[in-house]
Formats: C-alpha cells, sequence, structure tokens
C-alpha cells in the first residue's frame, strides 16, 4: 500500500469515526455497539499511521518503503507499556 493510500484509509477511517460518533450523540446507535466499534476504528488508525510511519522511515534510510509491513495489534498498541 503506497502512502497515498493509507492517507486515503485514514481519512476514511476517520469520517467513520465521525459519523458512529455523531449517529451515537442522536442516539441511532448503542452504546456497546458505537465503543467496540470505535475501539476498532482507534486500533486500525493506529495501524495506519504506524504503516506510514514505517515507510517515512525506510525511505529517509534509503530503504524501499514497500517493505513496510502492518504490525500486529499488540504490538501497535504496546508501545508505551
Amino acid at each position: 500500500m503506497d502512502e497515498k493510500a493509507i492517507l486515503e484509509r485514514i481519512n476514511d477511517f476517520i469520517e467513520e469515526e465521525h459519523s458512529l460518533r455523531q449517529a451515537h450523540e442522536r442516539a441511532e446507535t448503542s452504546n456497546a455497539e458505537a465503543q467496540t466499534r470505535l475501539r476498532d476504528l482507534e486500533v486500525a488508525l493506529d495501524q495506519c499511521w504506524d504503516l506510514l510511519r514505517q515507510r517515512r522511515a525506510r525511505i529517509s534510510a534509503g530503504q524501499n518503503p514497500e517493505d513496510a509491513q502492518v504490525r500486529p495489534v499488540g504490538e501497535v498498541e504496546g508501545y508505551w507499556q
């Protein structure tokens, strides 16, 4: 996935997050349903941002950005632990 595609995916996730929050405010979704999907979106966004950082770091280091890989959730979400 190239940088443009990653950024488009990030934007799609952000739009979905905003729509979900608005729907929840209008009581169109259950709290549990909204919370589950919001958490899934947060994780997906973290993975996308991580992939984008990996690609940019590889470019800066003169390496092939296509070698960047989506990291597992536990690795991406566990940076600060």
